[in-house]
């Protein structure tokens, strides 16, 4: 199962991202497709931060058509959410404590402990930074 990362999910969105295009197509395909595929909570609650932050868009995505776009993405057929249960904390910190993460990289931790806990075999993602969990498997499908 794939799951995707905060950023993919932002650049499809926004039409004014860089990478709009690509991303947009990358989650087309998952969202046509017949398998399953995953987000994990954290990248949702992330997803609504960052595109309605003013901040950092002029024009920032309303809150309300933010969250109409995470529920359309949920209500998808084969879409798994992925959430905290019994052994997360376990798996958190089989990744955290050999990394030595602290700080904002927690919620990175997070996000791969929530995908190795419920056997995602690749995240999607365009953040290096996940390369500090080598269990995880990372592919960016926006480079060739």
């Amino acid at each position: 199962m794939i799951a995707v990362d905060t950023n993919l999910l932002v650049y499809a969105h926004r039409t004014d991202a860089a990478f709009h295009q690509p991303a947009l197509a990358a989650l087309e395909a998952l969202a046509l497709g017949r398998s399953a595929w995953a987000i994990p909570w954290p990248c949702v609650h992330e997803f609504i931060s960052v595109v309605t932050h003013p901040r950092i868009f002029k024009t920032p995505t309303p809150v309300d058509n933010a969250l109409s776009q995470m529920q359309a993405l949920a209500d998808l057929p084969h879409v798994v959410m992925l959430a905290e249960g019994d052994g997360y904390l376990d798996r958190l910190a089989a990744l955290a404590v050999p990394a030595r993460t602290q700080g904002g990289a927690i919620h990175d931790a997070r996000i791969a402990a929530l995908c190795l806990h419920y056997g995602v075999t690749e995240l999607w993602s365009a953040d290096r930074d996940f390369t500090r969990f080598p269990a995880l498997a990372v592919r960016n499908p926006l480079i060739a």
